[in-house]
C-alpha cells in the first residue's frame, strides 16, 4: 500500500511537472493612486501570478526548462469601486543556443487597459468564451508570448497561438473595450495580430524565425556567419515595408530589438553593414541615434 501511494505521489509530481508554459513574474504598480498599499492590490498582484503561472495554455507538455520567461507589469492610474484603469507592459524572452544570453522576443506597451476586477474573484480562460476583460487582455498577451517563441524555433511555428490571440480578439468585441476593435487605432491589439496573421506580413514570421534560429543560435559556433543571417533577415523588412509602411507589427519588433541590434553590430567579428543602415534607417528611423553606433 506505501509503494502505491509513492507511486500515485511520483505520477502526480511528473503531472504537475509539465502543466505551466510560463515562467512569468506579475506585478501590479498601483503608486500612481497614491493608495498602492491598500490589499486589492496585493491580491490582484497574487492572483495574476498564479492564474498566469499554474495554466496549461498550449494544453502541451512542457518541460520546466522550457518554460518561457516573461513579464507583466500593470500600471494603476485610477481605480473607483471595483473599476481600474492603466497600462500594461509586457516582455518576453528565448534563451540563445549555446549560452547564457536571452534575447527579447516581445515588449508592448498596451496603453488601453481597463477592466473591472472584485478581490479574489474567480480566474478562468476559456478559449472560446469571454469571461472579462482582465482575463481577455492577460491571454491575448500571454498567446502572442507563445507564438513568437514558437515562431522562433520553427518555421510559422506560432500559427496555432496566434489563431488563439485573433479569436480572443473576434469574442472580446462584444463588450465595451478599447482595443480590440479595427477603429481602435492603429496600435492596437487587433492590430496587432490582424497584421501578424496577414499574408501581407509572411516575411515577418520568418524575419523572427530566421534572425533567431538561424542567425542568434548560430553565433555559438560561428558569429560573422551568424551576424550575416541576422543582416539577411533584417533586409527583408523591405519587402513588408513596400507593402504596409509604418505597420505595428514593425514597430513593435523594433522596439523589442533595437538594443540588441546596436549591440550585436557595434562589437565582436565586423560584417559589412551597409545594407543593414540603410534598411534600418528606412524602417526605423526613430532609433537611428543607435544605428549610427553600428560598425563595418
Amino acid at each position: 500500500m506505501r509503494n502505491y501511494f509513492i507511486l500515485l505521489f511520483l505520477l502526480f509530481v511528473t503531472l504537475t511537472g509539465f502543466s505551466q508554459d510560463l515562467n512569468a513574474k506579475v506585478i501590479v504598480n498601483a503608486q500612481l493612486t497614491g493608495d498602492e498599499n491598500i490589499q486589492v492590490f496585493k491580491t490582484l498582484e497574487k492572483q495574476l501570478n498564479e492564474f498566469v503561472n499554474n495554466s496549461n495554455w498550449s494544453k502541451k507538455e512542457v518541460k520546466s526548462q522550457e518554460r518561457v520567461n516573461c513579464n507583466f507589469v500593470i500600471n494603476i492610474t485610477e481605480y473607483s469601486g471595483t473599476f481600474f484603469s492603466g497600462n500594461l507592459q509586457v516582455q518576453s524572452s528565448r534563451p540563445v543556443f549555446g549560452s547564457s544570453y536571452a534575447s527579447s522576443l516581445y515588449n508592448v506597451n498596451d496603453k488601453d487597459f481597463t477592466f473591472e476586477y472584485t478581490e479574489f474573484q474567480i480566474m478562468q480562460f476559456t478559449p472560446n468564451q469571454y469571461q472579462n476583460n482582465l482575463v481577455s487582455v492577460m491571454a491575448f498577451h500571454i498567446y502572442m508570448i507563445l507564438g513568437l517563441d514558437a515562431d522562433s524555433f520553427s518555421p510559422n511555428g506560432g500559427t496555432p497561438h496566434f489563431k488563439q490571440a485573433q479569436q480572443i480578439v473576434n469574442y472580446s468585441q462584444q463588450e465595451n473595450y478599447a482595443g480590440w476593435k479595427l477603429s481602435d487605432g492603429l496600435q492596437s491589439r487587433f492590430k496587432l495580430i490582424d497584421d501578424l496573421l496577414s499574408p501581407a506580413f509572411s516575411d515577418y514570421r520568418t524575419i523572427v524565425y530566421n534572425y533567431h534560429r538561424l542567425g542568434l543560435d548560430l553565433m555559438n559556433e560561428n558569429v560573422k556567419e551568424g551576424k550575416t543571417q541576422i543582416v539577411n533577415a533584417l533586409s527583408l523588412f523591405n519587402s513588408i515595408a513596400s507593402k504596409r509602411p509604418n505597420a505595428y507589427v514593425t514597430r513593435v519588433f523594433f522596439d523589442t530589438k533595437a538594443d540588441e541590434i546596436e549591440k550585436l553590430f557595434t562589437d565582436g567579428p565586423s560584417v559589412n553593414v551597409d545594407r543593414l543602415l540603410t534598411v534600418l534607417n528606412r524602417i526605423a528611423p526613430m532609433y537611428s541615434a543607435k544605428w549610427r553606433n553600428l560598425k563595418f
